[in-house]
């Protein structure tokens, strides 16, 4: 019997059997079709069975579809090297393979860690990480999420020390959120008088908290807070597995800022969906501190599939994809249709990107309006009262008219 994630089999319906995909739709063994309107968590970039990923994917499985990556390289990882390097911050530029994103943030809270170790700073054993912030489902990547979080709060007590800070929230017609960015910022500064030198790394997933309720900061925000913990001499991660390739309506979220980070995560919709693949990548600055004849300097961290031949070509044809100018000017399309397009009864609508949330009057409401769009043929997924579109780039106008007019729909069936 199968264990679902995220799912709580005694009182959850049966799972719907889905026998194909195509494009931003999903089809069922009795023969219904569904709008994927989350993208599957997030990583369907270009849709269902794209068939130009499909046909690479086929073609490297019979060249190599597998080689120890100590020794060895391959053409695709050297190939997909290459793509990021025209997308990515020349700062950012040495490439570390895994093969999901908690395992990519893994790697960075850990190779933080070890810089500070590699050039002799050995008391710095602190991360510091917004409250609500989720980053994987591996004991590192819990432990910066808090204790306080509601996924992980069960483990807390395996949990390694952090130190955390508020968001402040921004939505539509917010207000006073200058004021209160100043003050978070402000309580912040204490914590860092006082336990400044002993903070390893920020990690922050930028602008977009997606399983706190696609909670949504200002990029004014996170400039700030990064220049204030440079001055502490802190690492910075940036978390953009779920923000990276265009989620956010630039390549990545921190496009939106004039910092960059010293780390960034990647995954998710690397692969444009078809395969696992995770990238940690860091700065040359970082990398050098890990040259050396001591052995114990080494990163001593490793997967069996790191840089898998066949995913790495998925990576290289799904960003081909992305980089065409009909698939980036459809990210600024889909991005300005939520821009215009109103969910009157909606409370705190956000948008990002392709990315468009508003809270619901209650969970049981949420959970009503998921269940009455998947009758209509349209799958949602609720992340508490929270609902939200996150669509593929091949979604069509006229679907998410559809979508919106199914929501509105549901939501004034359900007022009181």
């Amino acid at each position: 019997m199968i264990w679902r994630p995220f799912t709580q089999e005694k009182t959850a319906p049966p799972p719907i059997k889905i026998t194909r995909g195509e494009g931003a739709f999903l089809f069922s063994e009795d023969g219904k079709k569904y709008l994927d309107a989350i993208s599957s968590w997030f990583v369907n970039l270009h849709g269902h069975a794209n068939p130009e990923i499909a046909e690479v994917i086929g073609n490297q499985a019979k060249t190599l579809e597998h080689v120890i990556f100590t020794r060895f390289t391959h053409e695709p990882a050297r190939k997909l090297e290459k793509i990021l390097q025209t997308i990515m911050p020349p700062s950012l530029n040495r490439y570390f393979f895994s093969d999901n994103g908690s395992t990519a943030v893994e790697v960075a809270l850990k190779m933080a860690f070890q810089y500070f170790k590699n050039i002799g700073e050995k008391g710095r054993n602190i991360f510091l990480s917004p409250e609500g912030g989720y980053y994987g489902d591996t004991f590192g990547s819990m432990s910066v999420a808090g204790a306080d979080s509601k996924y992980h709060g069960l483990f807390s007590e395996l949990f390694f020390k952090t130190l955390t800070f508020e968001v402040p929230e921004y939505y539509e017609n917010v207000g006073g959120i200058e004021e209160r960015e100043e003050e978070i910022l402000f309580e912040l500064e204490k914590k860092l008088e006082i336990s400044g030198d002993r903070i390893c790394a920020l990690i922050i997933e930028p602008l977009l908290q997606a399983s706190f309720g696609m909670r949504v900061y200002r990029p004014e925000f996170l400039e700030k807070l990064v220049n204030k913990v440079r001055r502490y001499g802190i690492a910075v991660i940036f978390d953009e597995v779920l923000t990276g390739f265009g989620r956010t309506g630039k390549m990545f979220a921190a496009n939106h800022t004039n910092v960059l980070p010293d780390f960034i995560c990647l995954s998710k919709g690397l692969t444009g969906g078809f395969l696992p693949l995770a990238l940690t990548v860091a700065t040359e600055k970082i990398y050098n501190a890990f040259l050396s004849e001591d052995g114990a300097k080494t990163f001593l961290h490793g997967h069996s599939y790191t840089a898998n031949p066949i995913s790495c070509a998925a990576a290289c044809k799904s960003l081909e994809i992305l980089l065409r100018p009909e698939t980036l000017c459809r990210i600024e399309e889909i991005t300005e249709f939520h821009r215009r397009r109103s969910i009157p009864s909606a409370s705190k609508r956000r948008s990002l990107g392709v990315m468009t949330a508003f809270d619901a009057d209650s969970e049981d409401k949420a959970a009503h309006i998921v269940d009455e769009a998947l009758k209509k043929g349209i799958f949602l997924r609720p992340l508490g009262k929270t609902l939200y579109l996150f669509p593929p780039y091949c979604i069509r106008d006229e679907d998410l008219e559809r979508t919106y007019d199914v929501i509105n729909e549901s939501l004034q069936e359900s007022r009181p």
